[in-house]
């Protein structure tokens, strides 16, 4: 980071504010994390952050959708189409569990709004979806609907790679977690074709591993480490595309680099915030989403393998990530709601609780306590398929 920006960051987020100060304090001597309660404890504190946080956006003309997230230097931002995408499936999950079928209410609500963004030839906006918000592939495919599929495979090189509608305008091989849902959208829609698009995007990415399980082009931007989360995003995209469409190669690339983040988990569940290309750790805290995530990964091979073992390193992420979320904070802001990064001054979404942290601990939670997936899982092809 260039020293002048450092020199801008206590203006940016004005560690002097009260509630500021008191939650890096906290991380600084300790005084932050929590004792691990039963899981439903944390699920219904993580639920109720995420209502609030589509709650605070009722007057707004984002009303429906769910705030990206608070932070210190906005405080609560706009609704997030990519991330209120993933969000709908973790209510209907929730409302059962929880006994709260506002829930699907909550949930139907995003979708009215998602369905409002959506753009005449099937795309998505990226960013907050505001007039003049460019699509992005990743973003689509988090939303995902059958033109928003026809849109990712238009948008595709013949090698299977997404270039154009890139965030930063560079290659991401965890655009695996676009095919899976596109994958997804072609099994129950009988297109053949959107299947083939798929197919051809986790080929590419594939491509990308080398014989450690690393994933080449996986960061967000070039030259960059990636995150445990955009290394978690590819891992998934290409387990579920594995399940779905009987695919080992899939399932063997995905198991692969989950069993080399697996080696880099320390005992107290701890994993770096970023890793480099040996797996070693680059960075000095941990990226709580991305951990979520994992725990989501390793639980998921051992319901489809069978292995047991995997729920170790999925118990310790989830353990950890208990550990600092706050349950019993006054501010609404701050309870149930989990941090980009342990501690809050991390590089992964820096002095920010971002709605998608919250969402990924809500479903490791859920699948972990019913030893179900979220989403859930259908083997049935659609009959007839075809190509259009």
């Amino acid at each position: 980071m260039a020293l002048g920006t450092y020199l801008a960051l206590p203006f940016r987020y004005k560690p002097w504010r009260g509630l500021h100060f008191s939650l890096i304090a906290a991380d600084l001597i300790g005084s932050g994390r929590e004792p691990e309660r039963e899981h439903v404890e944390h699920l219904r504190a993580a639920i109720e952050w995420l209502c609030h946080a589509q709650d605070v956006r009722n007057h707004a003309s984002d009303s429906g959708g769910v705030a990206a997230g608070w932070n210190f230097e906005d405080g609560w931002l706009p609704s997030y189409p990519e991330t209120t995408g993933y969000i709908i499936e973790t209510f209907l999950a929730a409302a059962p569990l929880l006994a709260r079928p506002e829930l699907m209410q909550r949930a139907r609500r995003m979708i009215d709004w998602e369905l409002s963004l959506q753009q005449c030839d099937g795309a998505f906006p990226g960013h907050f979806g505001e007039p003049g918000s460019r699509p992005v592939v990743f973003n689509t495919g988090q939303i995902m609907h059958v033109r928003g599929g026809e849109w990712l495979a238009r948008q595709q090189d013949s090698d299977g790679c997404w270039r154009r509608f890139e965030y930063l305008n560079v290659v991401h091989t965890y655009n695996t977690r676009a095919s899976w849902a596109l994958a997804a959208t072609a099994l129950a829609a009988g297109r053949v074709d959107l299947e083939q698009a798929a197919r051809r995007n986790l080929d590419w990415a594939v491509a990308q591993q080398g014989a450690s399980g690393w994933f080449a082009n996986n960061a967000f931007g070039p030259g960059q480490h990636p995150f445990t989360h955009t290394i978690a995003y590819a891992i998934r995209g290409l387990l579920e595309s594995g399940v779905l469409l009987g695919e080992h190669r899939y399932l063997e690339s995905a198991e692969k680099a989950a069993r080399a983040v697996a080696r880099a988990q320390r005992a107290d569940g701890y994993i770096a915030g970023t890793l480099d290309r040996q797996w070693e750790p680059r960075a000095r805290y941990a990226c709580l989403t991305g951990l979520a995530q994992m725990s989501l990964n390793w639980t998921r091979l051992a319901q489809h393998t069978g292995d047991e073992s995997w729920r170790v390193p999925a118990r310790k992420a989830i353990a950890f990530v208990k550990r600092h979320q706050r349950l019993a904070h006054s501010d609404p802001r701050i309870r149930g709601g989990i941090a980009g990064s342990a501690p809050i001054w991390g590089r992964y979404a820096m002095f920010e609780y971002p709605n998608w942290a919250a969402k990924f601990f809500a479903d490791s939670l859920i699948m972990d306590w019913t030893d179900t997936s979220i989403p859930p899982l259908f083997s049935t092809r659609a009959a007839g398929a075809k190509t259009v």
